[in-house]
Formats: structure tokens, C-alpha cells, sequence
């Protein structure tokens, strides 16, 4: 982990999932996520005390385990309240429902590991944060996710942006709704900050060329499954047509990620007229309109 500063007040450490720092005096300091587990918690930690600063509090912007991995340790040492949007509030009070709800039921113990299932934290909705920070609807890839801006023009994206790395690598990133990931594709288009820091990205200060990459992607998946549907499909057919156009390896966790965005896709689709499906010998068919 490193420590960058990118403004008066504003520093992120980076790490497979970069972390927030907004320092609101002299002393304290505002979290903006916790990483993906303990060790993440306990390191950041480290770099907050050797700063000489306190926690004062955690924002997180959804409730994905690698988002609020380090909210119990940090919580359980310094006592800072965090705060979450909406739904996402309640997945972090209960996080058994992040793999209960991508896998559709009860999650076997394959699922519950730290990438889907992280440590229950205290947390309370967000309404009011300290001066000199904001906070904006980022939809699309979990149920109520937003963003931060601070004082120094710096806005934190969360997982709105996917790296052009990982998408050339899984093709296929988790979106929970479609046309809500799009619309805050738009909505990023009309920001002009100063500085960008997506939660899996190089930070930057052009977040352009990023956003195009995203768009092209998730035309492209849609498009293959209009495509795979010119024959009637079951889902599990679907998904593996998807996995063998991308070349992907199947394993339970991605079968639950994977799987969870594939259906997104086909109820984007048929929302928006382009599939139907029906049942055919107590089985579910997808097929174009």
C-alpha cells in the first residue's frame, strides 16, 4: 500500500482496491472504504497512525466485501461510525446477503469466503457528511452506490469504471442493472474534476477514454447474447456461450458473478423489447422478440 496525496486534503492509498483519505483538520480523517479484509483494515491502519491521524469515520460507497473488507477492525480499534446508501446498508449490517442474493439461495461454504462475504460492521445511512465532502448516485453496478467528491475536486468512483486491464482480461465485469450502468456512464461524460480515482483504476485526471472502453463492453456482451438468442436458449446455455466466446474458465465464483450479470443482461433486454422468453417443459426459454 502507498500513500499519494492529490490535494490539500484529499490522499489515497493504493491498493487492489484504492482507499479515500480526506482529512477534515489537523488530526482527523474520513475513510472512504476498508479493503477487502482485516489485513487491509489493519494496514491502513498503520499509514493513519504514522500520519499521525485518527479515523473519524468511514464512508463506503457499496457494500461489496472488497469495499468494506477492513470496516470491522478499524471499527472495533477506533470506534468510527461508517455510513452506506440505502440498500446498500443493509448488506453491510448482514453481509451473508451479498452471495446469498448472487447465488439465488443459500450460499455452500465455497461462496461464503472473504471476496463475497465479509465481516458484519456497524453502519448507519448516509444523509449529512463533513464539510468539504459530497457524496453522488453512481447506480448501476450494486443496488445504491455512489461516489465522493471533496474539496479539492477530486472524485472517487468506486467500481462506476472498470479498468481497460480487466476488461480485456474477464470481458464480463459484475453489473447488478444494465441501463442504470450506463446511465452513470452518461453522467461521469459531464464531470470535470481536477482528479479521478475509480476504486480498480490507475487514478487519472481523463476519465474519457475509460468511460468509451466501458460502453463499447457492455454493447459488445449485449449484443453477443441478442445473437446467442436468434436459437432458443435456456440460461445456463447463455452463460456458456458467453464463457466460451470470451474464452473464460468456469469456477463457482464466477459462475455466481458471472451468472448474476448474464441475467441482468437478458432483463435489460427483454425491458427493453429485444428478448421474451416462455416455458417450455417446465423449462425457461430465452428467444429474440
Amino acid at each position: 500500500m502507498e500513500l499519494c496525496q492529490v490535494g490539500r486534503n484529499t490522499y489515497y492509498i493504493k491498493n487492489a482496491t484504492n482507499i479515500g483519505i480526506y482529512q477534515i483538520d489537523d488530526k482527523n480523517v474520513y475513510l472512504i472504504d476498508t479493503g477487502n479484509d482485516k489485513d487491509a483494515g489493519k494496514k491502513i491502519l498503520k499509514i493513519v497512525e504514522e500520519q499521525g491521524w485518527t479515523v473519524k469515520g468511514i464512508i463506503n460507497t457499496h457494500s461489496n466485501a472488497d469495499h468494506i473488507g477492513g470496516n470491522k477492525v478499524i471499527q472495533d480499534r477506533t470506534n468510527a461510525p461508517a455510513f452506506a446508501n440505502c440498500v446498500e446498508t443493509a448488506f453491510i449490517k448482514y453481509p451473508i446477503l451479498e452471495p446469498s442474493f448472487l447465488y439465488g439461495g443459500y450460499p455452500m461454504k465455497e461462496l461464503r469466503n472473504k471476496f463475497l462475504l465479509a465481516k458484519e460492521s456497524n453502519v448507519t445511512s448516509i444523509e449529512q457528511l463533513p464539510k468539504g465532502l459530497e457524496y453522488f448516485s453512481l447506480k448501476g453496478h450494486f443496488f445504491d452506490m455512489i461516489g465522493i467528491k471533496t474539496s479539492d475536486d477530486v472524485y472517487f468512483l468506486a467500481d462506476a469504471l472498470f479498468s481497460e486491464e480487466t476488461i480485456r482480461k474477464y470481458h464480463v465485469s459484475f453489473i447488478y442493472d444494465v441501463k442504470e450502468f450506463l446511465n452513470t456512464l452518461n453522467f461521469l461524460d459531464t464531470l470535470d474534476g481536477k482528479f479521478y480515482i475509480p476504486s480498480h483504476c490507475e487514478a487519472t485526471n481523463d476519465i474519457s477514454s475509460l468511460i468509451m472502453i466501458n460502453r463499447n463492453k457492455v454493447q459488445e456482451v449485449m449484443d453477443k447474447i441478442y445473437n446467442a438468442c436468434k436459437k432458443e436458449m435456456t440460461f445456463e446455455e447463455i452463460l456458456k456461450y458467453i464463457f466460451d466466446e470470451y474464452h473464460l474458465t468456469m469456477n463457482v465464483n464466477q459462475y455466481v458473478l458471472i451468472g448474476s450479470t448474464i441475467k441482468s443482461y437478458l432483463s435489460y433486454l427483454v425491458d427493453e423489447n429485444k428478448l421474451d422468453y416462455e416455458f417450455q417443459e417446465n423449462k425457461m426459454i430465452w428467444r429474440r422478440n
